[in-house]
């Protein structure tokens, strides 16, 4: 009884989905994430103070990607996160830093993340192994 209720209840609950991060357990949707740097192209890059990420439980994301406001709709399953098209706001900011928001903005979009909690901090890899590096934030 116990090992059919395994093979019931195992594949559901990965097909559902879950907020946490792969390995620790610890939580990756409903916090304030501050993005510290992006590793992109084999060059890493430290983010703009303004930069911010929050995945919320309710399927939304939104932050700041360096100079503009964004949201996007987000879907997390284990540690694999698919963030959709990004809404943002217009404004212009020095080269620098639209420069990293446009890198940010790629490397969030193209595709599948892999999530990785570990001591209060989330690293998101896409497919070709560019990552963004945050850790926990107060929130706004």
């Amino acid at each position: 009884m116990t090992l059919t209720a395994a093979a019931v209840l195992v594949p559901l609950m990965l097909a559902c989905g879950s907020s946490q991060g792969a390995e620790t357990g610890q939580p990756v949707t409903g916090v304030d994430w501050r993005v510290d740097s992006l590793t992109a192209d084999g060059t890493t890059r430290h983010a703009p103070a303004a930069a911010r990420i929050r995945i919320g439980t309710d399927g939304l994301a939104a932050g700041n990607l360096g100079c503009n406001q964004f949201s996007a709709r987000a879907t997390v399953r284990g540690d694999r996160i698919t963030i959709g098209n990004l809404r943002t706001t217009k404004m212009a900011c020095d080269q620098e830093r639209m420069d990293f928001e446009r890198a940010l903005a790629r490397t969030l979009t193209t595709g599948t993340l892999t999530a990785r909690v570990d001591d209060g901090k989330l690293t998101l890899t896409d497919g070709d192994g560019d990552r963004v590096h945050l850790s926990h934030s107060a929130p706004e």
